[in-house]
């Protein structure tokens, strides 16, 4: 495979968010292993202290940036999470645009950094449009979520923590928004071995990359509203994710609201953790039998970010 981010470029980045972004707990479930009738194992990248995965790619962009860059970002909240707690290591100065509608629980974490955090516009699109614009107005450095080598790198050192722990590996099931964990994950595990099985999962309500891999380009597809937040949105026409995950993905899942929202529920009410709709995505595919030949596999899903606000949760408990 010809890739823009090589399997050393994984590594480095391993060791230079070392101190920023720590290692998070992978748990075999039981009770999910029973209903498979496979070995599966959770990725708790829940744990991560900004409450997603992330960090890691952000602390990654940044370690590799002069101090004095200014640093201007968006996001649906994790990413910007990421940015402004690495930007607080780094002693980076930023500006971070999130959406105006974007979870209040993400809004009030992000307020407790020393950043300047600007709301704008009704969803991802609005916000990258205006950070992109201050980006060419003050000559400031832009950190994508996910269209930057440094960030997919970033993201694929918990793909490294996977291996080491678990080397038999041999499914991994991975959320996709735009692509950035997708890929550094994808990148890793085919360099173990090509045969590792990667199985993509997006909601149905937003599923730009689901679109673009069947057209074999970026094409324009509804955005809806959704519980994973964190995978809504358009992508960029010019990606370097799309590739990599047309070279690294075997198959990519689609999941409704409704299946969302019992994986939600069902992580709750076994493992007593909390996960935010997009964490929660690759459960729901799994719960509602969307993935085929499983049943004899060991099988981690990434479980990537807890960052929910407290009223929703309650009303999606409530609805169960």
């Amino acid at each position: 495979m010809q890739l823009p981010i090589p399997p050393a470029g994984i590594l480095a980045a391993r060791r230079r968010i070392a101190g920023i972004a720590q290692p998070t707990p992978l748990e075999l479930s039981r009770p999910l292993s029973a209903l498979i009738g496979a070995e599966v194992w959770l990725k708790l990248e829940l744990a991560q202290v900004t409450g997603s995965f992330k960090l890691r790619g952000a602390a990654n962009a940044l370690r590799q940036l002069p101090p004095d860059t200014r640093i201007v970002a968006c996001s649906a909240g994790n990413h910007a999470l990421g940015v402004a707690h690495a930007a607080a290591m780094t002693e980076h100065a930023v500006t971070l645009v999130v959406p105006a509608t974007a979870s209040p629980a993400k809004i009030a974490a992000l307020r407790r950094y020393p950043v300047d955090l600007i709301l704008h516009g009704d969803g991802y699109a609005e916000a990258e449009a205006e950070a992109l614009r201050l980006a060419d107005t003050h000559g400031w450095q832009f950190v994508s979520p996910y269209n930057d080598p440094a960030v997919i790198a970033g993201q694929g050192t918990l793909a490294v923590e996977v291996w080491e722990e678990l080397p038999t590996t041999d499914t991994v099931i991975v959320a996709v928004g735009g692509g950035g964990l997708a890929s550094g994950v994808g990148i890793w595990a085919k360099t173990i071995n090509p045969r590792i099985r990667v199985i993509g999962v997006q909601a149905a309500a937003s599923a730009a990359m689901a679109a673009a891999l069947r057209a074999g380009k970026v094409v324009p597809v509804p955005d809806e509203p959704t519980l994973a937040d964190g995978l809504a949105g358009g992508i960029d026409p010019g990606t370097i994710t799309l590739p990599i995950l047309q070279q690294t993905l075997d198959e990519m899942v689609l999941v409704d609201e409704a299946a969302i929202a019992r994986a939600m529920r069902w992580l709750l009410d076994e493992h007593h953790l909390i996960a935010e709709g997009s964490a929660a995505a690759p459960l729901a595919a799994l719960l509602e039998g969307q993935i085929s030949d499983l049943r004899g596999r060991r099988i981690v899903a990434l479980i990537c970010g807890r960052n929910i606000a407290s009223a929703t949760l309650q009303q999606i408990v409530m609805a169960g």
